[in-house]
């Protein structure tokens, strides 16, 4: 009980700090990456918020066939209505539109926001329908998930979230694809959403998906206690022999993923984790600094990004092997929530993926074992005393 009264205060004197920091403009530097065309893929990152809505804009309402829709958060602002208003005016077009939000994400979103017309297909996902729905681990799962897929022919996916907010002032990471591997993001949202689906209509599928793709699509289903993202991370970087470059929003991770990078910089691999040195979510830093003197001590680089939240989730290794998704490195993204991540293996793309990697180093410092020694009495106690915490995050 004490210890429980302890971390609520940490938390909240956490929270505070956090809302008063908000309140100054973030601001970070951009530059959109190169376009890469892998095997018969067009490939497309995006690092600006704005650029990325502007470009879901323009494939929303170039659409013949069908959208599906997909995110984590749709906030009721300027930009969650122009999205909403643009799905609308497709769907009295004709086009077939399918949109999936979560449900516990979007709470605090007003109800009319959530109201569309009869002409699109909608499920609200809700983990905890039913009482008892509380004694089954598979229920609490949110969907975490952030995707566009227009015709099966364009699809979106990455850490974007849906709100003015996330436009300007977040550095987060997204990708487009056009040609054959959209439609294994297609499947994924045809597969969810006729799972998952109660009185809408089912989706059928008659997309063919291709076999040889350097192209691959992992999705954790929790539903089905299915897990693919974690082994996708550990696989790559237990063969990595060069470089491995992480960027992620909440870097807490499990026993055996850290062991994975740890094993890595001692066969003298460059391991390098990008990640905010002040997130939305406080509690979570401290428990991520929690990790750092035994990743530091183990030749395991430190970065704290600057002066703007990142959120990205992506990593490559050895100028062959990348990745973008939804998934976190921490226990509610790699063993609890509906994730998507794409991995890719080309140079090309890589070598993009290491400049969009650099650029960011620009914007970010490298936390030396020296300076994370000198941090005071009470980050220690704090980090200490949260630490129960990490299975939970």
């Amino acid at each position: 009980g004490g210890l429980l009264a302890v971390q609520s205060l940490i938390i909240a004197v956490l929270s505070a700090s956090s809302a008063i920091r908000k309140r100054r403009p973030a601001s970070f530097p951009h530059v959109e990456p190169s376009p890469e065309t892998v095997e018969g893929d067009k490939l497309q990152l995006f690092v600006y918020g704005q650029d990325l809505y502007d470009a879901m804009l323009r494939a929303i309402d170039d659409a013949r066939e069908t959208i599906f829709f997909e995110t984590f958060i749709w906030k009721g602002d300027q930009l969650g209505e122009t999205i909403k208003e643009h799905l609308e005016r497709k769907a009295a077009a004709g086009v077939q539109v399918y949109v999936i939000f979560d449900g516990f994400a979007n709470l605090v979103v007003r109800p009319s926001f959530k109201h569309f017309s009869p002409s699109i297909n909608k499920i609200e996902y809700r983990s905890l329908q039913h009482l008892w729905y509380a004694f089954d681990p598979r229920r609490y799962a949110r969907d975490h998930r952030k995707l566009l897929i227009v015709d099966n022919e364009v699809a979106f996916i990455g850490g974007y979230n849906i709100g003015g907010l996330y436009a300007t002032a977040w550095r987060d990471t997204h990708l487009r694809m056009k040609g054959p591997a959209a439609a294994d993001i297609g499947f994924a949202f045809v597969d969810f959403w006729n799972t998952n689906r109660t009185k809408q209509p089912p989706i059928t599928w008659n997309t063919t998906r291709p076999w040889h793709n350097p192209i691959r699509v992992h999705r954790n289903d929790p539903g089905r206690l299915v897990f693919p993202i974690r082994g996708m991370y550990l696989d790559a970087i237990q063969r990595a022999t060069d470089h491995i470059y992480l960027t992620n929003a909440y870097f807490i991770p499990d026993r055996v993923i850290l062991a994975a990078l740890i094993e890595a910089a001692h066969r003298g691999v460059d391991v390098r984790v990008l990640l905010p040195w002040q997130s939305n979510h406080p509690t979570a830093d401290w428990l991520a600094r929690g990790f750092f003197t035994q990743c530091l001590s183990h030749g395991v680089r430190i970065f704290g990004y600057k002066d703007a939240m990142i959120h990205a989730k992506t990593a490559t290794i050895d100028g062959i092997w990348s990745t973008v998704g939804t998934a976190n490195l921490d226990r509610l993204s790699l063993a609890g929530n509906y994730e998507i991540n794409i991995e890719i293996r080309d140079p090309g793309f890589a070598a993009t993926m290491e400049q969009m990697y650099m650029a960011d180093l620009t914007n970010a410092f490298e936390l030396t074992m020296e300076r994370w020694a000198r941090r005071p009495w009470y980050m220690r106690a704090s980090q200490v005393i949260l630490s129960p915490l990490r299975p939970l995050l």
